[in-house]
C-alpha cells in the first residue's frame, strides 16, 4: 500500500523466467503471501439480476452480481473475453462472481457487442455507455458510482483499458483503477512471442483473424482506442494492474504496455504466472486473488478516487 502513496511511478513484478524476448522488470517467483491476502475475507452469497440498455449499435445486456445486504460497494465493470468475435456473459462468470464475494464490489458484467456484424468502435462505445449507466444507476443496486474501476480478460482486456482513455478523454466517469487480464493490445502482432516454445494455446493467426473481423479497415488498426499499446498518450490513466500467463504469445506486448505506463507516469503492477495459459489465466485464482488485493490498496490509498 505504501508504495501507492509515492510520488513517483512504481511497478511491482512477480514473474516466472522469461521466455524470448525479456521481460521489462526484475524476474522474481511469485509470492503466496500476495494471492492469500486477497482471501482475507471469507466470500459473501451474491445475487444476480439483469437489465437491459441501449449500446451503441443494439441493445446490450448488463448482468449484474450484488453482495447480499451490502451498500456502499465499489463498482467493477467486466468484460469478458473472446477476441472481439465471441465470449458471452457465462464466459466471465467465475471472475465476476469472484470480485463480486471477495472484494466485494457489485459487479456489472458487460455484454458488449461483437465483430464481424459490430466492429470497432461498437464494443468500447458499449462500454462507455455501461458505465454511464453506473454512474447514473449504481446506487439504486448499492453501489457507490464515485468508486469504479474495470477489469477484463484478453480482448475484454482492451475494452476495459479503453474505456479508461475514454473516461479519461470524455472526463465525465472517471475509474479509480484497472486490471488487464492477458489483454489484446497490438493489432500489428508485431510483439508475439514463439508459440511453440511458449506453448501457447492461442496462435498468431488466430489473432490476426479477430483483429481483421473487429477492425476491417486498416487505418482503424492505429487508432489509440484500438491500438493502445501505439499510443503516444497514456498519461492520466488509473493505476492499473496487468496479469499476464508464461503460456501465452500475448504475454510480452503486455509487459512492454506495463513499461510504457510506467514511462508515462502510471502507476503499474505486473505479475506473470508460470505454468498457465491465455485461457486459463483469467479465472486463475490466484490471478483474481492479487487482483483483489490490488483494487483494495487503491480504494485505501484513495488513488484517484
Amino acid at each position: 500500500m505504501d508504495a501507492f502513496k509515492r510520488s513517483t511511478p512504481w511497478i511491482s513484478a512477480d514473474l516466472s523466467a522469461s521466455v524470448d524476448e525479456p521481460a521489462p522488470v526484475r524476474l522474481v517467483a511469485a509470492p503466496a503471501a500476495a494471492a492469500a491476502s486477497g482471501k482475507a475475507r471469507g466470500p459473501k452469497p451474491v445475487d444476480v439480476s439483469e437489465a437491459t440498455i441501449p449500446g451503441h449499435a443494439q441493445d446490450i445486456v448488463l448482468r449484474i452480481y450484488r453482495p447480499r445486504g451490502a451498500s456502499n460497494l465499489p463498482v467493477l465493470l467486466y468484460f469478458h473475453g473472446g477476441g472481439f468475435v465471441r465470449g458471452s456473459l457465462d464466459d466471465a462468470d467465475v471472475a465476476a462472481r469472484f470480485f463480486a464475494e471477495r472484494l466485494p464490489a457489485l459487479v456489472v458484467s458487460v455484454d458488449y457487442s461483437l465483430a464481424p456484424r459490430f466492429p470497432f468502435p461498437a464494443a468500447p462505445e458499449d462500454a462507455y455507455l455501461a458505465a454511464q449507466w453506473v454512474r447514473a444507476r449504481a446506487r439504486a443496486f448499492g453501489g457507490n458510482a464515485k468508486r469504479i474501476v474495470a477489469a477484463g480478460h484478453d480482448a475484454g482486456g482492451q475494452i476495459a483499458n479503453v474505456l479508461a482513455f475514454m473516461a479519461r478523454d470524455r472526463g465525465d466517469v472517471r475509474l479509480a483503477a484497472q486490471a488487464l487480464f492477458a489483454p489484446m493490445l497490438d493489432p500489428s502482432l508485431t510483439r508475439l512471442g514463439d508459440e511453440a516454445r511458449l506453448a501457447s494455446d492461442i496462435s498468431a493467426s488466430e489473432c490476426a483473424a479477430c483483429y481483421r473481423a473487429y477492425l476491417p479497415e486498416a487505418s482503424q488498426r492505429m487508432h489509440p482506442y484500438a491500438a493502445p499499446l501505439e499510443s503516444s498518450r497514456l498519461a492520466g490513466l488509473p493505476p492499473t494492474f496487468i496479469v499476464t500467463a508464461q503460456n501465452d504469445v500475448l504475454h510480452i506486448e503486455a509487459e512492454k504496455y506495463a513499461t510504457r505506463l510506467i514511462e508515462a507516469g502510471v502507476r503499474t503492477h505486473v505479475v506473470r504466472y508460470p505454468s498457465v495459459s491465455h485461457a486459463q489465466i483469467g479465472a486463475h485464482p490466484e490471478a483474481l486473488a492479487e487482483a483483489v488485493r490490488f483494487f483494495r490498496c487503491c480504494f485505501e490509498a484513495g488513488v484517484a478516487c
